[in-house]
């Protein structure tokens, strides 16, 4: 019998399937902005819901970091002792400074932030499950396989979430993820290279990091984007994607990779996606998992400009006031009249939709 882990005791029924903790937000010294991602947006995020009256500190799930047990589950003890050499967690998280620094400190500023998100990608994993949805504020690291982390990705929480569902939660045998970040998810794709209980959906710019053509291969649907693609386009091939993948394979729980980092103007996505593009398409992917009764945990990824907090904030607000964050199943099915403009309309005038 699997042991029990803290990050699946239930929460108090009154709280909102968000999880969260200030322990997620990189601060030391400056050196977080030596990358160009917000290391503080997480909580940026949190601090727009509550400006909005949507949830209250008393009302969201509070993560907590995943132990070296917990970790254990995917990593290997090899990969975890490399995290105890700074110079290996530089290069992973891209902050070449960090070599410099003693280990206690990295372990304490740089990596105790990234193992509280991972603990929250799992704790979300079951409250999905429980609850219809669930949303981590922070997580997505889908660079980051069971021996390889990189591109600012140190811990799998995607592969552990799926993980540790499938080892300790009965009727979960069956996942999609879901990746719309900019760049392709190589880290769960490895994990899952020959696991036919995962089914991976990944739309990524072709031209850029990682361009992992092994990991490609455990991709079963692969939407390789040009530089520039702008809001047409792409919702248009989202939701056809995601209509095909979860039509093609009936999964128990769909973990959706929602990068902001697909927004025009980002450094590194090299997309041309705009803020109300990023709310449509989130509203795209739960409206296709929630109208078919299949749970939804969301995590945010990647997305490298100050703006990213604000969508991801108005993105929730939005699938909030469309009831696609409520407590049980939505009471339309797929074809009802008050299913809404997504699934009837041509794919032609997706992008055209206006915003509830």
């Amino acid at each position: 019998m699997p042991h029990r882990t803290e990050l699946y005791e239930d929460p108090p029924l009154g709280c909102w399937p968000i999880v969260y903790s200030p322990d997620y937000n990189i601060t030391f010294m400056g050196l977080e902005k030596l990358h160009p991602f917000d290391a503080g947006k997480w909580g940026k995020v949190i601090n727009f819901l509550k400006e909005e009256k949507l949830i209250a500190d008393d009302l969201i799930v509070q993560a907590r970091e995943a132990t070296d047990e917990d970790l254990l589950v995917v990593h290997t003890r090899r990969y975890l002792n490399k995290l105890k050499w700074s110079f290996v967690v530089a290069t992973i998280t891209e902050i070449p400074p960090v070599a410099f620094l003693p280990n206690f400190i990295v372990q304490r500023k740089v990596l105790k932030p990234l193992r509280t998100q991972t603990g929250g990608t799992i704790m979300a994993g079951k409250l999905a499950v429980d609850r219809g949805w669930a949303i981590n504020v922070g997580g997505g690291f889908h660079h980051c396989s069971s021996d390889k982390g990189g591109g600012f990705c140190a811990y799998a929480d995607i592969t552990l979430a799926i993980k540790f569902l499938f080892e300790r939660v009965q009727g979960v045998s069956r996942a999609t993820i879901i990746d719309l970040d900019a760049h392709q998810g190589n880290g769960h794709e490895r994990d899952f290279m020959d696991d036919p209980r995962v089914y991976i959906m990944d739309a990524y710019n072709r031209y850029i990091y990682p361009g992992d053509g092994f990991a490609k291969r455990a991709i079963k649907r692969k939407v390789e984007l040009e530089w520039g693609t702008e809001d047409s386009e792409y919702l248009q091939k989202v939701h056809t994607h995601v209509e095909g993948a979860l039509n093609e394979f009936k999964p128990d729980i769909v973990v959706y990779n929602a990068g902001t980092d697909v927004l025009d103007g980002d450094p590194l996505g090299g997309l041309a996606i705009s803020p109300q593009g990023i709310v449509k398409r989130d509203e795209v992917v739960f409206r296709a998992a929630r109208s078919r009764g299949v749970p939804v945990l969301m995590v945010t990824s990647g997305g490298y400009q100050k703006r990213t907090a604000r969508i991801i904030a108005d993105s929730i607000l939005n699938l909030h006031g469309l009831g696609l964050l409520g407590r049980e199943r939505p009471a339309w099915a797929p074809g009802s009249p008050s299913l809404g403009p997504l699934l009837t309309d041509s794919a032609k005038d997706l992008s055209n939709l206006s915003l509830q």
